[in-house]
Parts: C-alpha cells; structure tokens; sequence
C-alpha cells in the first residue's frame, strides 16, 4: 500500500509541476486547450489513480504480501500477546478497495459541497477548483491513510449500501453519456456526409448500428441459453423477455415520423447502442444471482462445464470470483465514460440540462504563446462556468461507489463469516436503473412531441 501511495506521491509531484495553479501552464508541443477541460482531466486523473491503487491491492499476490506484516493475518507474522484476526485470503483485498474508494467518495464529495453555485472563474472558490493540485492529492492521501485506521465493525455493511444506491445513480449517469455519445456521434458523422457528400459516412452510420443490434441479439441468445433453465431460473427470464421487449419499442419509437419530425438528430444508432449497453447491465445483473444454477461462471461456459457440477456458495463460503468478463466490461465502461465526460463538448440540449452542463457557455479565448516560449491553458469561463462543478465532483463521488461495487463483483461482505457473498439485492438494483435509464430514453424522444412548446433543439 505504501509502495502504491509512493508511486502516486511521484506522478503527483510531476503533474503538481505542470498544473501548480490555473491556469496550467503547457509545453509547446500540446494543443490549446480550455481551462475547463485541463481540470475535468486532472481530477478525472485522480480517480483513475485511486482505480488502479484499488486494483493492485486486490490482486491476489496482495494477499501474501499482507501476511508478512506483524498481527495482520490469520496465518502470517505474528507479534507476541497479538491476536492475528484477519482472513486474508478473502476479505483484505476487498477491505482495501472499500477503504479507497470511501477515501475517493469523501474527497469529491467534499469538493463538491464546496462548489455549490459558483458562477464563474472569478469566484475565490474557483481558484482552489482549477488550482493547488499538490495539496488537492495531499487532502486525497491523508484522508486514504484515515480510511484504513477505520474500525471493521458495521463499516463494509453500512458502505455497501451506500455503494448500491451510489451505483444505481452513475449507471444512469452512464446512460446518459452514452445518449450523448451516440447523438454527437451521429450528427457528426451525417454532417460529414452532407459536406463532403459521401456515401461512406452514411455506410459507417448503417455499418455500426448492424452490429450494434447483432451483438445485442447475440447476448440474448446466449442468455436464454446459458443463464436460464427450463423449469427454473424465472426471474431470469423475466429480465431477459422484458428488456428485449423495452429495447424493440425505443427503437421502434426513435424512427416514427413524429419523433423524427420533432428530433432529426434521433436514429437507430443511438436506440442500438442503448440496446446493446441494456444488455450488458442485464448480463451484470444475472451474474450477481446468488443460485449457481442460473448463474454459470465464465469458465464453466468456456469449459463446457454444467452449472450443477458447480459448488454452491453454501458450501463454500467466501469463494468469490475475482477479474470476472462483467467486471472487465464494467471497468472499460467506466473509463470511456469518465473521459468522455471531462472532454466532452455536446450541442444536446437535453443532455446538457440533465447533466448540469452549458457547454456553449464559456468565453471563447484562444491560448496565447508566452515568452517563455511556453502555452497557458487559457481561462474560457471568466463570463460563466461551463459546467456544474458541484455535479461534476458529485459525478465523480458516484463513479467512486461504482468502482468499488465494480471491482468487488457487487458481493456483499459478510462480518460473521468473514465472507463476501451475491445478493439479490444487486441483481434488483441493476435491473431496475436498466429499466428507469430506458424509461429515461424514451422520455428524451417523446418529449420534443409531448412539449412542442418547449425549445429542445
């Protein structure tokens, strides 16, 4: 663990150098680039940092590492008149990731109540925003070090929670960024193609959406096939038949001629990739059933294996299945969608109203060479921020709880046995933010029809 933080004390130093104050200071060799983005970066670097520390801590080499330090581990060195109380094997992996990631939820949280309705960049809290990052990631390193003095006690169960609803929330966050990704996609692509009136635009347009839904077909088959039973397995089926049903209506919606008449920009690219995205919260959710029989592990799949042969988690406690293809998925997701949102510049007025963003806002000042030689990140938001800043480190606080219930399989531990165990609870939760983002979808296309009045443009 002090390696880790010895590693991220020395990036720190380097990025404290070239980021000391705002605004930051480039060599000549990077592109212009608007103070507003530089700290969206820098902050969304920080989360990565924790990401992997959290990472390397539940690897399963940690665990021997851990034995070796006096008292810890049931097993390990041991100190004279000192109990060692810590299985090691299965639950101080996953109390590191828990104790990061609350040390991470803390930190933007905090930002993010200390950035309620700044305005501009002339704002003295603005300054500490898009400045000081030293002492940023010191306040970051010395409330990580706290976290780990927490007692056990009701810590994980009463965190876990917390990571359930925190989780809920950024899987729509995701959605929505997804939404946008494919609308920007979209009109980019088809301006390019009336521009330069050419057919490959249009093609790559059809091309993407084709294997969008191909794969989306795909995984329900090898649902229906690997992760239901005939005469079990109902919830299962259930969330299979009604997301494929909810994903054909969006996509039947998006292409009315009303919807088309009231939103040109909506399409078939956006309603498959949403559809795909459906799929793979609905395959996250089937993989957190605590019945073996409906849940195969990857590797029985990849063996040909049966489920049945498969141990039940009653007879072996705390087994749990770390680095599994979901996690891996989710972990790309969460990547994607994190630098998206610190990078991104949507002309989506419904996008840009939920999340909190006004990106056509911002002053529009080109960077200036120093003579130094030297390129300053210029200060675009002297006239008015161009996003929330308390939403965005409060988006950054929920993309803490996600990678934390990512990277411990959405298991709940278990301080009697000391064990970490699926719930259902998980499985209701995804299914149920899958469910409300498609709702939330749909709402995106009717509501332009529905609110006529209203500019959605």
């Amino acid at each position: 663990f002090l390696m880790c933080l010895g590693l991220c004390v020395g990036v720190a130093l380097v990025a404290s150098c070239l980021c000391g104050s705002a605004p930051c200071l480039l060599c000549g060799c990077c592109p212009s680039s608007n103070n507003s983005t530089v700290t969206r970066l820098v902050f969304s670097f920080f989360l990565l940092l924790g990401t992997l520390v959290s990472i390397i801590m539940i690897l399963p080499g940690m665990e021997t590492q851990l034995r070796k330090i006096p008292g810890f581990c049931q097993g390990g060195s041991t100190i004279p008149g000192v109990e060692n109380q810590f299985n090691c094997d299965v639950i101080v992996g996953y109390k590191s990731v828990y104790r990061m990631c609350f040390a991470m939820a803390c930190f933007f949280f905090l930002f993010s109540a200390i950035m309620i309705r700044v305005r501009t960049s002339k704002d003295p809290r603005a300054v500490f925003q898009n400045g000081f990052w030293f002492f940023k990631f010191l306040i970051l390193v010395g409330i990580t070090v706290g976290a780990f003095f927490i007692p056990d006690g009701t810590f994980h169960n009463v965190w876990f929670y917390f990571g359930i609803v925190g989780s809920f929330m950024f899987i729509l966050i995701q959605l929505i960024l997804l939404i946008d990704f494919a609308h920007s996609w979209n009109e980019v692509w088809v301006r390019n193609a009336e521009e330069g009136n050419s057919k490959c635009w249009y093609f790559g347009l059809l091309f993407f959406t084709i294997l969008h839904y191909a794969l989306a077909f795909a995984a329900v088959v090898l649902f229906y096939l690997y992760y239901t039973k005939p005469d079990a397995c109902a919830e299962h089926k259930v969330f299979i038949s009604l997301n494929l049903i909810f994903c054909v209506i969006i996509s039947v919606v998006s292409i009315l001629p009303k919807i088309q008449d009231a939103s040109p920009q909506s399409g078939l690219l956006q309603s498959s990739l949403i559809t795909l995205y459906t799929m793979y919260v609905t395959w996250s959710a089937m993989t957190n059933n605590p019945n073996r029989e409906c849940n195969p592990s990857l590797l029985s799949l990849v063996s040909n294996i049966s489920s049945s042969s498969q141990p039940t988690p009653t007879t072996t406690p705390g087994t749990v299945q770390w680095w599994d293809a979901q996690g891996i998925v989710g972990l790309v997701i969460f990547l994607f969608c994190t630098l998206y949102a610190s990078i991104r510049s949507s002309s989506n007025a419904q996008v840009n109203r939920l999340m909190q963003t006004e990106e056509g806002k911002g002053s529009q000042v080109e960077s200036k060479m120093e003579e130094d030689g030297l390129r300053r990140v210029v200060d675009n938001e002297e006239d008015g921020v161009t996003y929330s800043y308390s939403f965005f480190h409060f988006h950054l606080f929920l993309a803490s709880l996600y990678i934390m219930m990512t990277l411990t399989n959405w298991y709940k531990p278990d301080t009697t046995t000391q064990a970490m165990a699926s719930t259902m609870p998980a499985v209701w939760v995804k299914i149920c933010s899958s469910w409300l983002g498609l709702a939330l979808y749909l709402w995106t296309l009717i509501a332009p029809v529905l609110l006529s009045n209203r500019d959605f443009s």
